[in-house]
């Protein structure tokens, strides 16, 4: 089970108790947010993207769009998410709890630049129905990131 994973990547960091699991979905910033009572743009969403013959996940504040421009900048290809029946096998995780912690192999991640705004945000864990608070420092160790990208652009 994905959130499980999850739960063993996060005990390494003595995290894995902080797992919020809900009896509502959270399957989207709208539904994480209420379920945690924060504001969407806390919501640290995990998205998939193709890259070369695998993937790259994005993490960012869950208000943020992707720039195309600077995406196709900063990984020297066209921002193409992966298809809901990609996201599995290539990512470890289903649609709806994709997360940056016990992903497969492999599979880099990135936090935007989006998030910096805020001192805790809230990613899923590996499930339609969970989430964890973690502070930026948190979430940079704990997701193993590659690095911070600003491929995101802000509601105006």
């Amino acid at each position: 089970m994905s959130i499980e994973k999850a739960r063993e990547h996060l005990r390494r960091y003595g995290a894995e108790d902080r797992i919020i699991e809900f009896s509502v979905s959270s399957a989207t910033v709208e539904l994480a947010a209420a379920a945690l009572g924060v504001d969407g743009a806390r919501i640290a969403k995990t998205l998939s993207f193709k890259k070369d013959d695998g993937c790259v996940l994005i993490v960012a504040a869950g208000d943020a769009k992707v720039d195309n421009r600077k995406f196709k900048d900063t990984f020297g290809c066209k921002a193409k998410m992966l298809s809901p029946d990609e996201v599995p096998a290539l990512v470890g995780h289903p649609v709806g709890g994709v997360c940056p912690f016990g992903r497969n192999e492999g599979v880099p991640v990135y936090l935007d630049e989006s998030m910096k705004r805020f001192g805790t945000v809230y990613p899923a864990c590996g499930s339609a129905n969970s989430a964890v608070g973690l502070t930026l420092d948190e979430l940079y160790a704990f997701s193993e990131a590659s690095g911070w990208v600003d491929v995101c652009k802000l509601p105006e």
